[in-house]
């Protein structure tokens, strides 16, 4: 759209369903550039993209043209028929239900790039979980600790 401005900076968090430990060392490069071919077909900017065996971290430069539940339904669904097409998995392989989605100016960009690509180092000390509702709580994001994520049943 003409005269039509932006920049914004969105880090994404996600899961496999029930936090699983699925993402295997021998194919997470391979999904990453595959997720980076999907953020790049929807015409966003992958700034970062770095993760655990149980969940993954996107920085985003992202175009304001698509709905961020639009965006991830694509990320989300695409690279899950990918790791199913390639059986990286025993059984059938799923994200869990849900992402976060934090904002950042310009000037916080380089902290939040080398902490996402620091995530090996950084779970050593604290889990995903605790993680991830420190940022629901410096977001001041409410929610409560049921929906957070789903567990097996």
């Amino acid at each position: 759209m003409a005269n039509t401005y932006t920049q914004v900076h969105l880090h994404f968090v996600f899961a496999p369903k029930y936090r699983a430990s699925l993402i295997h060392s021998s194919w997470e490069n391979d999904l990453y550039k595959y997720i980076t071919g999907i953020v790049q077909a929807n015409k966003h900017k992958m700034i970062v993209i770095n993760g655990m065996p149980d969940h993954v971290h996107l920085l985003v430069g992202f175009r304001v043209t698509q709905s961020m539940a639009d965006f991830m339904q694509d990320v989300k669904a695409g690279s899950s028929k990918w790791i199913n097409d390639n059986k990286f998995c025993k059984g059938r392989f799923e994200w869990q239900a849900g992402y976060g989605a934090f904002s950042y100016a310009k000037s916080q960009l380089p902290d939040v790039i080398r902490y996402i690509e620091s995530q090996k180092v950084h779970h050593a000390k604290k889990s995903f979980l605790e993680e991830y509702k420190l940022f629901l709580e410096k977001f001041e994001v409410e929610y409560e600790d049921k929906y957070i994520f789903h567990e097996p049943v």
